[in-house]
């Protein structure tokens, strides 16, 4: 048989599309063609399959003509995983494997000129794109990706490490009884508990350890101001164990977004990531982008936490690329060839320091910076970014015989298992964290007494809030009413949320 079709998949953005490879060979000048709006990285498929094909001791049909079409022809097609659908379309239009066996798998897999097969990015997101559309075609991955594509329940996964290991499964009737029996692969059981820094190590600071808890409680965004040393990214660092543990569907969109990016550890599996770029970071690597686009840090933290260190350091139009996220838990990635959405729903965790110096306030350092130096150091960061954090908390600087004399702060299970429990309280409530109310939503469940809703109209008048930071405060409250297992919002509450919403010191 002269045509042969092979199924395998591509990668946009998050999203693993079918694809068709088509293999023809006819007689006439030799020549091996390869169409379907193919990137260069495909184009060099031809001759790793050549190589790999004669490494192989099997035959290529050096005298035919080869046309091989990827299908569908507007679909962009990237990277080297097509490497190992081609080669299996060759060897089965020349009649060395038999088709119809190639029917309900899927192929994914580079080539060395060897014959051995490398992973490729994506893999786990290709078994979601199987599972959601309830196919029960059957994935064949080079190692370390058939892993992770097995993470996915009920994904029928076979590993393969090199071409012939692939070609013995596929042969022709009259030679398929030598090859060994192929059994798919087991995923590795995911480990009992994510393990987590303990907030224990981190002393004193209770009301920057009060503010992560509601932070967790209710999925809030916070803005940590205090001098350099006083424990701000010890905090940081610890904050992602006071979440609930990840679902399952968590966690596979956490790592399919990973995958997607190379970046996935199994030994990580549900383990809530803590993405740290650095300060110089750019706007495209923080909201993703590129072409083909690749997603950015605050999509690699999604169902995590995105930590930014010295906030006003970063360039601004990072900053400002923060906005939409933070609101929508989305970015869109438009560029003239594609269209690419990922998903960014990460809890924001910043830290800055009040001055050029950072000294600004301090007890025992005397600052050195004049008013016009901190306006507009703290004027970096422009209202509608400071408005969409939902709480802005002091860490000062401990003193030095405090420090070393300070027992043992509370541990982190202690403080997630009340934050779970409000959390949970929310979610029997409304079905959502008090953070992702809107609307009409927040009037419905905010849940204020009559004295509450007096106190927040007076702090909102004299202390000048937009709308946004009305409907803010009253989530906050929400969250603190939860926690105190108050079936409405009090004075008390409120009070509190508004003490998070003072702004930065000197402004």
């Amino acid at each position: 048989m002269s045509l042969s079709l092979v199924q395998s998949r591509a990668l946009v953005g998050l999203e693993a599309a079918a694809v068709t490879v088509e293999v023809h060979l006819a007689n006439g000048l030799p020549n091996f063609m390869l169409v379907g709006l193919a990137d260069t990285e495909v184009k060099e498929a031809r001759e790793r399959v050549r190589s790999a094909i004669l490494n192989c001791g099997l035959d290529f049909p050096h005298n035919k003509r080869i046309t091989v079409n990827l299908a569908p022809a507007d679909l962009p097609k990237d990277s080297g995983r097509l490497d190992l659908p081609i080669a299996l379309g060759i060897l089965a239009a020349s009649g060395q494997l038999d088709a119809r066996r190639l029917e309900g798998y899927e192929f994914a897999g580079e080539l060395s000129l060897s014959g051995e097969l490398r992973p490729v990015r994506g893999a786990l997101a290709m078994s979601l794109a199987l599972h959601a559309a309830g196919a029960r075609a059957k994935l064949v991955l080079p190692p370390a990706s058939a892993e992770e594509a097995a993470l996915v329940p009920g994904a029928r996964v076979y590993r393969a490490g090199h071409l012939l290991e692939v070609v013995r499964q596929f042969l022709p009737a009259s030679a398929a009884a030598a090859a060994p029996p192929w059994s798919p692969l087991r995923p590795q059981p995911a480990s009992a508990a994510a393990s987590y820094p303990d907030l224990a190590d981190v002393k004193g600071q209770a009301a920057a350890k009060r503010a992560l808890e509601i932070a967790a409680a209710g999925s809030h965004s916070v803005l940590m101001l205090g001098p350099p040393g006083s424990g701000k990214s010890m905090l940081a660092q610890r904050f992602a164990g006071l979440l609930p543990p990840m679902s399952v569907d968590e966690a596979l969109q956490s790592a399919a977004i990973a995958s997607l990016a190379g970046q996935l550890a199994l030994e990580r599996w549900g383990v809530r990531p803590t993405c740290s770029p650095h300060h110089t970071a750019s706007a495209v690597a923080l909201v993703g982008g590129g072409s083909p686009p690749r997603p950015g840090e605050i999509s690699l933290a999604h169902h995590g936490v995105l930590f930014m260190d010295e906030l006003p350091e970063f360039p601004r139009a990072a900053l400002e690329a923060l906005r939409e996220p933070l609101e929508t838990g989305r970015i869109t990635i438009s560029r003239a060839a594609q269209r690419a959405e990922f998903p960014a729903q990460f809890q924001f965790i910043a830290a800055m320091n009040p001055c050029p110096c950072g000294w600004l306030g301090a007890a025992h350092r005397s600052c050195r910076c004049t008013p016009d130096q901190v306006a507009r150091y703290q004027g970096k960061l422009s209202g509608p970014l400071l408005d969409r954090i939902d709480l802005h908390v002091e860490v000062p600087a401990l003193p030095a015989e405090e420090l070393l004399t300070a027992p043992a702060g509370e541990c982190t299970e202690a403080i997630r298992a009340r934050s779970t429990a409000a959390r949970e309280r929310a979610l029997a409530r409304q079905g959502k964290p008090n953070q992702a109310l809107h609307g009409k939503e927040i009037d419905l469940h905010a849940g204020l007494d009559d004295g509450a809703s007096r106190f927040l109209h007076l702090a909102a008048a004299r202390l000048g809030w937009s709308a946004r930071s009305i409907h803010r405060a009253l989530k906050v409250a929400r969250t603190i009413a939860d926690l105190s297992g108050a079936a409405h919002a009090q004075v008390e509450h409120v009070a509190e949320a508004v003490q998070y919403r003072r702004g930065l010191a000197g402004m």
